[in-house]
């Protein structure tokens, strides 16, 4: 009987669900970042025994089940951290995240449930050679990208990036601007840039299109990716790029570098936190090498956060998810826009 596989989305560039494949233990002197791998649930099941399917969609996990996943690191600050290099001679390791991301926890937080154990089963091999994330990605001529930037960063995970990216997506195509979106770093996650496509931006992108399962790698490896990701984005034609740098620049997410690679065409900053502190913690970090434009996310929920901010940054907060603060937003994005283009890098 052919086996029943659940193909994660950091799979969702490859061909596995369509062309058949051998799955073969190798040694870990063998395995690699990126090495698409098979491992059978175990364990007691939580709310976290669930994948995150090639189109974005949850489904539920029961043990015995067969997940197709990627070797990779994770260093989530409010969750939980891992590696693949981590897996010990058993050879269990745990979904570190539902998109795929395979590895061993080293280290998670006390309010999360058990991540989803598995048990690997061995790499997906075809005519005796490994698979991994790099064999399906689509290469392009490299490209200068020439667009403007609105980048978002955060404080760390969960800071509201994402929520205020997609308000900012409906902005700019209030605008009448034709919206790509993508995420820099991070640690896989395909519901969130699909997120990004249902706010309006006509083209979708992150690190898994480059062949990272996250952008905790090598800053050689990740340049690459992020070389090869916006040379794919130039080519869409669009006007702006709405970009978020997943988790936080200070985290081992190579968000400093994603910074500094579009800094020239950013035209706009969002720094999304989870309270003025934050922000203030963050600033006092990079001290002038961060201009954020505009504070946003929890940081920003009520008159009083507002207020602090401004007090103990100078920094201008907005609450985006606030409708009655649209007319702003609107004339803050036009402004930077029309001063990239009297002004262009």
């Amino acid at each position: 009987m052919k086996p029943h596989y659940f193909f994660s989305s950091v799979t969702r560039n490859a061909d596995l669900s369509e062309v058949p494949f051998d799955v073969e233990p190798l040694d870990r002197s063998q395995w690699a970042t990126g090495d698409f791998v098979v491992g059978r649930v175990t364990g007691k099941r939580n709310r976290l025994y669930q994948c995150e399917t090639r189109v974005g969609r949850m489904a539920a996990m029961a043990r015995g089940d067969l997940m197709v996943g990627a070797l990779g690191e994770r260093a989530a600050t409010l969750e939980g951290v891992g590696k693949w290099q981590a897996v010990g001679d058993n050879l269990e390791m745990e979904a570190l995240t539902s998109a795929g991301l395979m590895g061993k926890a080293t280290s998670t937080s006390v309010f999360l449930p058990e991540f989803m154990r598995l048990q690997y089963l061995g790499h997906v091999k075809r005519n005796d050679v490994k698979l991994g994330m790099m064999d399906f990605v689509e290469q392009v001529e490299p490209a200068p990208l020439d667009i403007p930037v609105i980048l978002l960063i955060g404080t760390s995970m969960s800071s509201g990036k994402t929520t205020s990216g997609q308000v900012i997506i409906r902005a700019l195509n209030y605008l009448g601007k034709n919206v790509v979106a993508a995420k820099l770093t991070g640690a896989a996650r395909f519901r969130d840039v699909l997120s990004f496509h249902d706010a309006g931006a006509s083209h979708v992108f992150d690190f898994v299109d480059a062949g990272l399962p996250s952008t905790v790698c090598s800053e050689s490896r990740f340049r690459s990716a992020i070389e090869l990701l916006t040379s794919r984005i130039a080519t869409t034609g669009a006007d702006v790029l709405v970009a978020e740098a997943g988790a936080s620049p200070l985290e081992p997410y190579n968000g400093e570098m994603a910074m500094n690679y579009v800094k020239d065409v950013t035209c706009f900053t969002v720094l999304c936190a989870s309270d003025p502190y934050a922000v203030l913690g963050v600033q006092s970090a990079f001290g002038n090498h961060l201009q954020a434009d505009l504070v946003a996310g929890p940081a920003a929920n009520t008159d009083a956060a507002v207020a602090l901010v401004k007090n103990l940054t100078g920094l201008h907060a907005l609450d985006l998810q606030d409708r009655s603060n649209n007319p702003e937003l609107l004339t803050l994005l036009e402004n930077a826009l029309a001063r990239q283009a009297e002004h262009p890098s």
